[in-house]
């Protein structure tokens, strides 16, 4: 089931509008009892390692599963917490940065922290994923309340399609416009290593969908196709390009980044980009994933490797 919920997610990320908004319900976030933090190599940590972890980096990559209700509580602590630890007098301060959001409506974004339109108005041009009150609003509000940028990394997904029917080629034939909200074609194509990963996933998707009901052709179409895997590239690259231009726009800044855990484990994908659009860049990752039982159990096959830090939830 988790396979196919991460399928789901990497085909049709929902970007529905939300049209009222209430503030989540409480979400228990006990430290060794709903999650566990980890080292890449399996030595156990706390979140507070991860805070110190950040004074010698530029950017932190935080990998999150879209519906884990934990792991959003826990990613609301890294921000305020990254806000408390970094403050202006401290000499550092910090940029949010979204995958959540789309390039295109920067404007609408900024117009929405600094007070020019209401959360109605922000919610009915930005086109928030789904769930967006208990997911993301949390990190946007306390961005808004602390007066920090906010970016919108991730490439239009009107963009990503026509890449997925037409390949990454498709692109050259947009106007200016239109390429001013993508990363300098022909954009970066994925890693041999990254492959792999998507590969993996593919195969166990297959196997996932014929244990469910059998059929596995829509999976297998999916996972065969080039196509598929040169949209995934493009989301990796708009990202990567996007975090390089806002550390360009205020050097000094400490940056941390919230996407889906694909693009983030094992250095592949966003690091990848960033590596490519703005060399030596340091860069810590932090992976969050759901795990059986009552308490997290660390499994080294499983999980070793996947980040700098990996936080288990239950």
């Amino acid at each position: 089931m988790k396979v196919m919920i991460l399928l789901l997610t990497l085909v049709i990320s929902a970007t529905g509008i939300v049209a009222a908004q209430e503030p989540p319900d409480t979400m228990s976030t006990a430290e060794g009892v709903d999650f566990r933090v980890f080292r890449s190599d399996g030595t156990e940590a706390a979140l507070d390692d991860v805070l110190k972890a950040m004074d010698g980096v530029e950017v932190v990559l935080i990998g999150e599963e879209h519906g884990n209700r934990v792991g959003h509580a826990i990613e609301e602590r890294l921000l305020s917490g990254a806000l408390d630890r970094y403050r202006p007098s401290a000499g550092t301060w910090v940029t949010l940065s979204l995958e959540m959001f789309e390039r295109d409506i920067q404007y609408v974004l900024d117009e929405y922290l600094t007070g020019q339109i209401t959360e109605l108005h922000f919610l009915e041009s930005a086109r928030p994923w789904e769930d967006y009150a208990v997911r993301y609003r949390p990190l946007i509000e306390l961005a808004r309340a602390e007066g920090i940028p906010v970016v919108a990394a991730n490439a239009p997904r009107r963009y990503v399609n026509r890449v997925t029917r037409e390949g990454p080629g498709s692109l050259e034939t947009l106007g200016p416009l239109a390429r001013f909200f993508l990363p300098p074609l022909p954009y970066p194509g994925p890693s041999v290593e990254y492959r792999a990963q998507w590969d993996e996933i593919m195969a166990a998707a297959m196997q996932a969908a014929a244990e469910a009901h059998g059929d596995t052709a829509d999976v297998r179409d999916y996972a065969g196709s080039e196509n598929a895997l040169q949209a995934q590239a493009l989301w990796d690259a708009s990202m990567g390009h996007a975090i390089a231009d806002a550390l360009a726009v205020v050097p000094g800044r400490l940056l941390l980044h919230f996407a889906g855990s694909f693009h983030v484990e094992r250095g592949t994908g966003i690091a990848e980009r960033i590596e490519d659009y703005r060399p030596g860049t340091r860069v810590l990752s932090v992976i969050m994933t759901q795990v059986e039982g009552d308490v997290p159990e660390w499994d080294g096959a499983a999980h070793a490797g996947l980040g700098d830090f990996v936080i288990l939830t239950r």
